[in-house]
């Protein structure tokens, strides 16, 4: 998708920090971080949220968790713990129609999901 932002990180059009990236996704620091750990994992392939997961790209739901597994261990929280979060459409709190997972730790996290 011409305009997604995710997409455009994906592609090195904009700039961010990359904590882990392979072919199939990237994950990032987010701009607007919720605790010291604040991470973003992206598929390249532009989904626009886990609804839209079905047979033939179900395998990157590994892939993403693959990649939260590796940034956990390189940003310290994989032993201490860490959330992995994605919304789904609006009232979920989706901003970015892209699929993607926070994932957030370096803190003692509150039961809530925040």
């Amino acid at each position: 998708m011409d305009n997604c932002i995710f997409c455009k990180i994906a592609k090195k059009e904009i700039p961010s920090t990359v904590e882990y990236e392979d072919d199939k996704v990237i994950a990032f620091r987010d701009i607007e971080p919720a605790a010291p750990v604040h991470v973003l994992i992206v598929p390249k392939v532009h989904i626009k949220n886990i609804k839209e997961i079905n047979g033939d790209n179900a395998d990157l739901l590994k892939d993403i968790h693959n990649a939260a597994n590796k940034v956990a261990e390189k940003l310290g929280v994989a032993e201490s713990g860490y959330r992995l979060i994605t919304n789904c459409g609006e009232d979920a709190g989706q901003t970015v129609f892209h699929l993607h997972y926070h994932l957030v730790g370096g803190r003692k996290l509150s039961p809530r999901i925040l």
